[in-house]
């Protein structure tokens, strides 16, 4: 990293984003240069969080919590009023709040549920991505996607202000759905939950 990239390590919050980032391993091209380029957005000083909606500052920092029901090994997506696409759920960081913190949060207002990591992942982001948005007002959401557990009978409710209606769509359907109906890397997300999944080793028992 260049000199003038170097983080102010004093910022704790900004630290800590950047050692996430670094702990995640590119699934393929597009990831890496996703990866590079948050990188340098981050070490290089710019605003990270939103502080008006929608776009200020034009670029912010995002979490997606990707909802995954372990038994019948079906993904939520909801259908997001604004992007006009189906999504994962998820929301905005706040200014110095964890990506995790973000998570629980969101988690409960969106889903009324409480956030539980996967044993994949942990409270540690899956995947990054760096997309410019489709709404009437565009700017660009760097999103760190996180992975989460939970039964499809728990979520009863959804935030109707946000979402129109949730589906369950096993990994299969996801792959077969347009990709113009979905967030732009939810097809690229879904390969790479796949192979972590076929990768991870196994916990000793105890």
């Amino acid at each position: 990293m260049p000199a003038t990239d170097q983080p102010n390590l004093t910022d704790r919050p900004r630290a800590h984003l950047l050692e996430l980032l670094g702990a995640i391993t590119p699934w393929d091209a597009l990831e890496l240069t996703h990866l590079t380029t948050a990188t340098r957005w981050l070490a290089g000083g710019a605003p990270v969080y939103r502080v008006r909606k929608p776009d200020v500052p034009a670029t912010h920092l995002v979490c997606y919590f990707v909802v995954r029901d372990d038994r019948s090994g079906r993904l939520l997506l909801v259908a997001h009023r604004k992007a006009g696409l189906w999504l994962p759920a998820g929301g905005h960081v706040e200014p110095g709040e964890d990506p995790w913190a973000t998570v629980v949060r969101e988690c409960r207002e969106e889903l009324g549920i409480g956030a539980v990591a996967s044993a994949v992942t942990g409270e540690r982001p899956l995947f990054l991505t760096v997309t410019p948005t489709r709404e009437r007002r565009p700017h660009t959401d760097v999103s760190l996607w996180y992975l989460l557990d939970a039964d499809a009978d728990t979520i009863t409710a959804y935030d109707e202000g946000e979402f129109d209606a949730i589906r369950w769509l096993t990994e299969e359907q996801v792959l077969k759905e347009p990709e113009e109906t979905l967030d732009p890397h939810m097809h690229r997300f879904v390969r790479k939950l796949r192979h972590a999944r076929a990768t991870r080793r196994p916990r000793p028992p105890r």
